[in-house]
């Protein structure tokens, strides 16, 4: 695994959240703080926090897709723009846009440290055709 900033969270990305129980580990520090902002207000969470939500979207979901638009670095952090993507266990066959993520990273020893995040839920009015082809990635 390459140690640039854009290399490591371009691989976090990647990594497969519902069936490597290792993800955690590789990819996010143990002091990560992630500040949120999303359509239920602003969520601070840390390590602990981190690991029950990966926990529930493991319960929940039979699949989960990322789809990345941008990655940017400056030194050490790294801005990503991307769309999440579900199967759910009820309904495997069927995948699911389901929220639009804006985060810039700070990356440190090796992992994710701090974060500062968006998100929207996906719509019947996104344009992702037009919108969401790959820029810098």
């Amino acid at each position: 695994m390459s140690n640039s900033a854009k290399d490591i969270v371009k691989n976090f990305y990647k990594s497969n959240l519902v069936t490597d129980d290792g993800v955690l580990e590789t990819f996010i520090h143990p002091e990560l703080v992630l500040i949120w902002n999303s359509t239920d207000g602003l969520t601070i969470m840390h390590y602990d926090d981190i690991s029950e939500f990966f926990a529930e979207i493991k319960r929940t979901y039979n699949d989960l897709r990322i789809e990345v638009s941008h990655v940017l670095e400056d030194g050490n952090h790294v801005t990503i723009r991307y769309k999440y993507y579900i199967r759910t266990i009820e309904n495997p066959e069927e995948e699911l846009g389901i929220a639009h993520f804006i985060a810039i990273w700070e990356v440190k020893d090796g992992k994710l440290y701090r974060g500062y995040q968006i998100s929207q839920p996906a719509t019947d009015k996104d344009d992702t055709n037009k919108s969401y082809h790959r820029v810098k990635v």
